[in-house]
């Protein structure tokens, strides 16, 4: 657990839902897909930089870790154009820990 003085707790409402929801999914519930389209990720950052979000169990970082992987100029168009640009910056900075379903079969 990380012991960044937090704007909010990261378990809780405002956060990952008292540990609901992690990464992507504590990214998105922060944009509302019907207004906030195009999003400039500098404008995201700048308004959410120091909110935690969840990426497992025992891991939290904040928005702008992740989004230190990604250019504050690019724009997304809509909330799959985000994904995958968040997505992309966060299996390159090695906060991506889900692997699909595959990876918990035996």
């Amino acid at each position: 657990m990380s012991t960044h003085d937090w704007p909010h707790d990261p378990d809780g409402e405002e956060g990952s839902e008292g540990r609901r929801k992690y990464g992507h999914a504590v990214l998105v519930k922060k944009i509302d897909e019907e207004d906030d389209f195009p999003l400039r990720a500098g404008d995201y950052a700048d308004e959410f930089g120091d909110h935690p979000v969840r990426l497992d169990a025992d891991t939290v970082v904040s928005v702008a870790d992740i989004f230190a992987g990604i250019d504050d100029d690019a724009e997304y168009d809509d909330i799959v154009a985000f994904h995958k640009a968040v997505g992309a910056a966060m299996r390159e900075q090695g906060y991506w820990t889900y692997e699909g379903a595959d990876a918990f079969v035996r």
